[in-house]
This record gives structure tokens, C-alpha cells and sequence, in this order.
């Protein structure tokens, strides 16, 4: 249940009430001055006190309300302890200054990630990071729901920092993606090179299945605080030290495998090429065991990682 809703109560224009509060002051300041000339004459000053006490203290409440909210930007209003709504207008405004004031940003934010050790639906060990952008969605989760006390926190206005609150909401943003990203890990294999391609997803090769995979995870966990991600995405992803120079040896072995089968295909493909047109030309007539031994040389040249050395015959063929 969405429990946010716009603020609705009394708002005037910021520079209006600045001319008002400067009117009350000046009329301060002349019933302060009559209220003394009175005296000196000997007439009752008893009213003129009163009401300069009253005028004083309104310029003071005056001078309270005065509030600048960019794009973007937040405030989430309680009256002595009752929420009142979001006020999100932007521009110069006075407020009820009994009002008690939270500022948010609704401004989208980055979460780089360190990377972390886990272990990958086989079991290997891997290193794992990744970039989140988040932003608030629901003021009141974000305020009401989980523990942003800032009153505490160096410099900053009691109750009413947003950067500082909003460096608690990326602390949890951070806790919540390291839980995220652990369980979206252990969900998939960091590499498969026993099957095809396309039959099993992977941390390298499926980038954009598991991105939109670990997303849903983290709105999942962050929507108790009102908090949205809109983007995550894998940014590193390599083996641990301890099992890398293995992996890549195995790499290396299946790339060599790889290589020499390609090799293999196109010296059998041109061996019969050969073969062919020989006997289709009738340049040579070749008994089965002279091809048999044509072959085994050609492959022999077509397959040697070293360049073969030419033998002339001078006898027969």
C-alpha cells in the first residue's frame, strides 16, 4: 500500500513574504521607538510594549518559513509527528514553520561496487563488481520505513541533512546489492566450454540476461525503502588468484583444441581438392597407395605448426 501522498496544506510565495517580514520588522523597530518616546512624555507605554513584543515575535516565525526546492527535489512534511505529505514544487516558497522538514533527492545516483569473492554455480571462486543507479521513488518508505536518523551526523542541520540522508540510503543500497549480487552469482557458472553457446547462460556470456536478472533482485530487496534501481550491471568478472593461472591454461588448451580443428577441416577439404583434380585433369594416375602416402604428406605440411622442407624426386613418382 502506497502510503505517499502530495503535500496539500498552505504554501505562500517566498519573495511576497519577504516584503511582508520586512514590513514587520520596520514595524517593530517604529512601535519599539514610540513605545520609549511615549514614555519620555509620560504618557502609557503598556500597549505599545505589548504590541511590539507580539510584532517581534511574528517577524521571527516569518523569518522560519522560508524554503528553496530545485528540480528534483524533496520534502517530506510531519506536523508534530504526522505526516502530512511531499511537498515537491520547485521554486522559492514559505511554509508553516511548525512544520518539521526532511529533504531527499530524487536525483538518480551511482553505486560502484568493489569487487567481492564468491563462488559461482560450480563452485569456482570468482571475482565479481558491479555498477548500480538507483533513485528514491517513495518518499515515505524512504523516510518512515527505515532508520535515516542523520542527527548525528558532522555539520549538518539536525533531522533535516539531505546529503547526509541520502548517504544512508546508499550505505543500504550497498549492503542489499552485495546480498544481491552473492545469490545472482551463485546462480549461473562463470564459464561453460563443455557445451554450445547457446544451450547454458553464463557470467560471460550472458551479460544481458543476468544484468536484468540481478535488477529484478535488488528492487526486490529495496523496496521496503522506497528505493528503485534502474540500471545494474556486471563490471568486472574474473577468476580468483588462486585458480586463475589454471583456468587460463584450460582457456588456452580449448582455444589450441579450437584452432586445430579448423586446421584439420581445411587440410582434409584441400587435400581432396587436390585429389580431385588430379584424377579430373588426368595428370597423374595414382594408385591408391601412392594416395594414401600423398595424403599423409599433405596433411603433414597443411598441419605442422613449422614450415615443411621441400624434398625433390628425382626418381619415380
Amino acid at each position: 500500500m502506497n502510503k505517499e501522498f502530495e503535500f496539500k496544506g498552505g504554501y505562500l510565495n517566498g519573495f511576497l513574504m519577504i516584503f511582508l517580514d520586512i514590513l514587520l520588522w520596520c514595524t517593530t523597530f517604529f512601535c519599539f521607538i514610540l513605545s520609549i518616546v511615549e514614555g519620555d512624555l509620560g504618557r502609557p507605554i503598556a500597549i505599545w510594549i505589548i504590541l511590539s513584543v507580539v510584532l517581534l515575535i511574528a517577524s521571527i516565525i516569518c523569518c522560519c518559513g522560508f524554503s528553496m526546492l530545485e528540480p528534483n527535489q524533496a520534502k517530506v512534511m510531519t506536523f508534530f509527528g504526522k505526516y502530512v505529505g511531499t511537498f515537491r514544487k520547485t521554486g522559492f516558497y514559505w511554509l508553516n514553520p511548525f512544520m518539521s522538514v526532511k529533504n531527499v533527492s530524487l536525483r538518480a545516483r551511482n553505486l560502484n561496487a568493489e569487487p567481492i569473492k564468491v563462488n559461482d554455480k560450480t563452485g569456482n571462486p570468482i571475482l565479481i563488481g558491479l555498477v548500480v543507479v538507483w533513485k528514491l521513488k517513495d518518499t515515505y518508505k524512504a523516510i518512515f520505513d527505515i532508520d535515516t536518523d542523520v542527527s548525528n551526523a558532522a555539520g549538518a542541520q539536525v533531522g533535516n541533512s539531505a546529503t547526509a540522508r541520502m548517504n544512508k540510503f546508499e550505505k543500504f543500497v550497498a549492503v542489499q546489492s552485495d546480498s544481491a549480487l552473492r545469490e545472482v552469482a551463485g546462480m549461473y557458472a562463470y564459464d561453460n566450454e563443455d557445451t554450445k553457446e547457446n544451450e547454458m547462460i553464463t557470467l560471460r556470456s550472458g551479460a544481458a540476461e543476468i544484468n536484468d536478472v540481478l535488477t529484478d533482485k535488488l528492487n526486490e530487496r529495496l523496496a521496503m525503502a522506497g528505493l528503485e534501481v534502474t540500471e545494474a550491471r556486471i563490471n568486472y568478472l574474473a577468476y580468483a588468484p588462486e585458480i586463475a593461472a589454471v583456468m587460463l591454461r584450460r582457456q588456452q588448451a580449448a582455444a589450441i583444441i579450437t584452432a586445430r580443428e579448423k586446421i584439420v577441416d581445411g587440410a582434409v577439404s584441400m587435400v581432396k581438392m587436390a585429389l580431385d583434380k588430379l584424377s579430373e585433369e588426368s595428370i597423374v594416375n595414382l594408385t591408391e597407395e601412392k594416395k594414401a602416402s600423398m595424403v599423409s604428406n599433405l596433411l603433414v605440411v597443411l598441419c605442422s605448426d613449422e614450415p615443411a622442407q621441400p624434398i625433390v624426386n628425382s626418381g619415380s613418382v
